[in-house]
């Protein structure tokens, strides 16, 4: 059996639940990014640096992208898929 042959592990609606978790998670990695001072670069500006949206609304957005990504690779395909393997004695 090759692998074009073999069931897929995953069902359609797993792979667009994964695709929102990448997309939450890089979200979140694009908010936490930057804080460089636009006067001087020798400047440490705390408050750029130490924002509500780097140090809380951007990890929560990763959490919970992680958690998306936790429910995609768990959630098992729905009965028609399952039939269809089973009636191609895939499974």
């Amino acid at each position: 059996m090759s692998s074009i042959d073999s069931p897929s592990m995953f069902g359609k609606e797993n792979y667009i639940w994964m695709l929102i978790g990448v997309v939450v998670i890089a979200l979140g990695m694009i908010l936490m990014a930057g804080g460089k001072s636009n006067v001087d670069p020798n400047v440490f500006d705390r408050a750029a640096v130490y924002s509500f949206r780097r140090i809380t609304l951007a990890p929560i957005l990763i959490l919970i992208g992680l958690v998306i990504e936790m429910y995609a690779i768990f959630k098992k395909p729905k009965a028609k898929e399952n039939t269809e393997l089973q009636k191609n004695n895939l499974v």
